[in-house]
């Protein structure tokens, strides 16, 4: 086939996204990473909303004797799971046989039985392992697409995209932004803290995390320009990207402040516990706590090893929380990962084998992706189609040592899949940082791109 395309119109519809009414804007167009990046930088005044407000942060600002401003960002990012999206399908008069790897087998039983218009009972989904889903595989487009092609053709098939298929056709993590400021009195104490977040097409932004009820005076805004370019979640969606940038930026605040940045991270939990600002903190500051101490501890924090660069940070998603040290062996080219050393409060820890798996793994992933992942657009088109383009991370440069400790816990289990990965890009751009003398702000940190600003 050699299909014809043309540019949509701009349209708005309202989805339910697993039980969630949204509205999705559309506009028209052909979009490029050129576009987005003016975007990104170039952010209406009138879009950006105020979400959280404590204290009084403009007079906080105003009186400030220094103010730290830094802005991050990153970009689309494909999934780019090892097994491309794949099913089969044998649509027959009164039953329907599915079998694949999909992560929400419920949705896909749906969206099939809607779309053949075929009684729900009689639709069977049968699960294979997957190589790799990391949100690629909630949405299960693919599993509809073979259920169709099976019915039309009346026999059984199965799909498999070529990986210029899985690639180009999305689903693709949102590209983000995001401006911190930071208000000091003249004794360096920090009293203000001002987030400006959003993205394309959503915002990446927790007002009620950390350092919420922190600081007493604390402004958290967002905004979102909308796009035609399908997106979705991306494993630990949009802490991905916000808790990198968070982590970086605390790493700069202590700097400043000349204390110790784990030091200064326990103080402002301590701090939010005797005198806590605002009723909606969504953390618990003694596992934040447990966290940091238990990574200064292992992770020989008070004893630097000379020939490492050392970077910290932690982070609260999917109601877990971890913190990380990453151990550096300089080099200007090349900066290695020696050593990884986490810390993971997930609550009870139900199989400790496969938690630590799932720790290293998200670790591994999302210390590639700020290395070397991007998509650009040009006219809409994707210009990564394959892994000669879309550069990920290599076993040579995967963390030599990963060592994983766990609190001891009574809380019922919470996530594991995900929580690791965030705050694993934090940690190793404050590594770098120590490695280099650079700060690192755009993703992705390795790869000489355009970036905004």
């Amino acid at each position: 086939m050699k299909p014809e395309w043309q540019p949509i119109e701009s349209s708005s519809r309202n989805v339910n996204l697993f039980g969630r009414n949204i509205d999705i804007v559309t506009p028209a167009g052909l979009e490029d990473t050129t576009g987005h990046y003016v975007s990104l930088q170039k952010v209406n005044p009138k879009d950006v909303k105020v979400v959280r407000k404590d204290g009084n942060p403009d007079e906080a600002f105003k009186n400030a004797a220094f103010i730290l401003e830094r802005t991050y960002s990153c970009p689309f990012l494909a999934h780019s799971t090892m097994e491309p999206m794949n099913f089969f399908a044998n649509v027959q008069k009164d039953k329907v046989s599915l079998t694949g790897p999909i992560q929400t087998p419920e949705f896909l039983e749906k969206a099939v039985a809607a779309r053949l218009n075929v009684p729900l009972e009689n639709i069977e989904v049968n699960l294979t392992r997957m190589g790799g889903g990391f949100g690629r595989r909630l949405y299960g487009h693919f599993g509809v697409e073979a259920a169709v092609i099976s019915q039309r053709m009346n026999a059984p098939i199965k799909l498999i995209y070529t990986r210029e298929d899985d690639m180009t056709c999305g689903v693709y993590r949102p590209a983000y932004s995001a401006v911190y400021k930071a208000a000091f009195d003249k004794n360096k104490q920090l009293i203000g803290f001002h987030v400006t977040a959003g993205g394309i097409p959503e915002s990446p932004l927790s007002a009620n995390r950390f350092p919420a009820g922190c600081v007493d005076n604390y402004l958290a805004e967002e905004w979102t320009v909308p796009s035609n370019i399908s997106v979705g979640a991306f494993r630990a969606p949009r802490s991905n990207f916000i808790a990198g940038a968070e982590q970086s930026f605390l790493d700069e605040v202590a700097e400043y402040m000349q204390v110790d940045p784990i030091d200064m991270r326990i103080s402002l939990f301590e701090r939010s516990k005797s005198k806590p600002v605002g009723e909606k903190n969504d953390y618990d500051a003694d596992r934040y706590i447990g966290v940091l101490k238990l990574v200064k501890e292992k992770s020989g924090w008070d004893k630097p090893v000379s020939g490492l660069a050392r970077g910290v940070a932690a982070y609260f998603c999917h109601d877990s929380y971890v913190a990380h040290v990453i151990d550096l062996i300089p080099d200007k080219t090349n900066p290695i990962v020696k050593k990884v050393t986490t810390a993971v409060d997930c609550g009870i820890v139900i199989n400790p084998d496969a938690a630590t798996n799932l720790s290293q793994g998200a670790v591994v992933d999302a210390l590639g992706h700020s290395m070397y992942s991007a998509v650009t657009f040009e006219k809409g088109v994707p210009q990564q189609s394959n892994f000669d383009g879309y550069r990920l991370i290599r076993h040579n440069e995967a963390p030599k040592e990963i060592e994983v400790h766990f609190v001891a816990s009574t809380v019922s289990p919470t996530g594991m899949g995900e929580p690791s990965g965030p705050p694993a890009i934090g940690a190793y751009a404050n590594a770098l940082y120590k490695a280099t003398g650079k700060r690192f702000y755009h993703q992705p940190f390795l790869v000489d791109q355009k970036v905004p600003g």
